[in-house]
């Protein structure tokens, strides 16, 4: 419970509103709204926040946060009236819930982020950290594995999570920055000690209207959240790499790079296995030699990103690298699910954009000596025109491709895989995803690699408003299981 007055600074008070009034909670769901809480009336893409103020009020919040001008007429309880009401629930989340990890990073970019989030983690626990990861699989941290639905948690969620961790003993925490989460001010109330650039690509354009756009709203972890002067740890290999490097410079933060042309940390020498990267880098004038356990150069990209947030935090950079040969990959990252009889191995990856799927199959193509299969779909209810996009790039890169149903949601499922299969006429349709995951298993033969694409850690599948338990990974397991293996 805290004071009205708790929020003077964030919330213009009128007369009408007493500072000594109790506040038992934060809401910006009227559905959820308890006795004595502060109801944050936010407009959203298909509703205003502004509609339901009876609702909450009728459940008994005690005062209404709205933006200025959107509520006509008189409430019952005292109204404060502010320009951007989600910059004010965030601000007022982080005020509520006191207390988060002393050192938070966040990272964003397009693909990368839950990978980079899990590593820094990882490192900064082999160096003997208390630390915890937030992001699209959900948190993990010493004595807790949820898994998670939302890239960035909503304010009051985000901060009541971090007040825990800060109790529990965590010192350290990684966390992702969705364009949606940056847009929406989910991360403004978080005290960042540094920030990371992955790469930029094509996704969200059901939300962001251009592709520029949506790099423009990445750029506000970097001027807007990150402190004045703070560093920003940028991969330098993207095509977006220069652009971003040119906000931070102009955001006044510090610019540190990585990657093959990067100056923070150098990649000097790579070798790519069928399970491991081995190679040198270099950072500060001095060589270390790395050992990845994992596949595929954007696993590398990722992990140097993750090494550049420890060590521009405080870590010892020989630590740091170190702690490479321990790194586990995100869940439904690249992640080797299972093998058949004759050893053909299968992956399930989160790819579920343009760029993402390309990396992938690229991935596995060198370790590869026979056929790369690829099953895949795109979801509904979310941008159309990366579907024949993806389909051209299965088309040029795997050697059979089965067009499945990833999430339809509300769309017609059939619709959305002729839009994919008008790209790659020759690939298979099966749209029952457990039958096309059973069908490309069956065909595997010595030397073949299968990607199960767009799912990756998710443990449901949404179609017409109804969310049914799936996992790409149990499916995997089963139709292993029917081959005797």
């Amino acid at each position: 419970m805290i004071k009205l007055a708790a929020f003077a600074d964030i919330l213009p008070h009128v007369a009408s509103i007493p500072g000594d009034m109790d506040i038992t909670g934060l809401a910006s769901d009227s559905r959820r709204v308890e006795p004595g809480n502060l109801f944050f009336a936010l407009a959203g893409t298909k509703a205003d926040g502004a509609a339901f103020i009876a609702d909450a009020i009728q459940r008994g919040a005690s005062a209404v946060v709205a933006r200025k001008g959107s509520v006509t007429g008189e409430i019952s309880v005292p109204l404060s009236e502010v320009d951007d009401p989600r910059l004010a629930l965030a601000q007022a989340a982080a005020r509520f819930y006191a207390g988060q990890p002393a050192t938070m990073v966040a990272v964003t970019g397009t693909s990368g982020k839950t990978s980079v989030a899990s590593f820094t983690r990882q490192i900064w626990e082999y160096a003997g950290l208390s630390a915890a990861s937030i992001g699209t699989t959900g948190v993990v941290a010493p004595g807790r594995d949820e898994y998670g639905e939302l890239t960035t948690p909503d304010p009051i969620s985000l901060h009541k999570l971090l007040s825990e961790l800060a109790a529990s003993g965590v010192t350290h925490g990684a966390m992702e920055a969705s364009s949606h989460g940056l847009s929406q001010r989910r991360l403004d109330g978080v005290k960042l000690a540094a920030g990371g650039f992955t790469n930029l690509g094509r996704d969200h354009m059901d939300y962001h209207p251009t592709v520029e756009e949506y790099h423009q709203t990445k750029m506000r972890l970097f001027d807007t959240l990150l402190p004045v002067g703070a560093p920003a740890v940028v991969f330098a290999d993207d095509a977006w790499s220069e652009a971003t490097m040119e906000a931070v410079r102009k955001a006044g933060r510090e610019l540190l790079t990585v990657g093959r042309n990067g100056t923070y940390i150098t990649i000097k020498r790579a070798e790519h296995e069928r399970h491991r990267q081995h190679g040198e880098v270099e950072h500060d004038g001095r060589i270390y030699e790395i050992d990845l356990p994992l596949a595929g150069e954007f696993q590398l990209s990722n992990a140097l990103v993750a090494a550049g947030l420890a060590i521009a935090t405080g870590l010892d950079p020989a630590i740091a690298f170190k702690a490479f040969k321990y790194i586990k990959g995100a869940s439904g990252r690249l992640e080797l699910t299972g093998t058949t009889p004759e050893g053909a191995q299968i992956y399930v990856d989160y790819a579920h954009k343009p760029e993402a799927l390309e990396n992938v199959l690229k991935a596995v193509r060198p370790f590869t000596t026979g056929r790369v299969f690829l099953v895949f779909g795109c979801g509904g209810d979310r941008d159309r025109g990366k579907r024949p996009i993806m389909g051209d790039i299965a088309r040029r890169l795997a050697d059979v491709a089965i067009v499945t149903d990833d999430n339809p949601r509300s769309e017609d499922a059939s619709a959305i895989r002729a839009e994919i299969m008008a790209a790659i006429p020759d690939a298979q349709e099966i749209g029952d995803r457990r039958e096309a995951i059973r069908s490309a298993i069956a065909m595997l033969r010595t030397g073949d690699t299968l990607i199960v694409a767009g799912k990756g850690h998710e443990h449901g599948q949404e179609i017409a408003g109804t969310k049914y338990p799936f996992s790409d990974h149990e499916e995997v397991s089963k139709a292993l299981e029917g081959l005797g293996s």
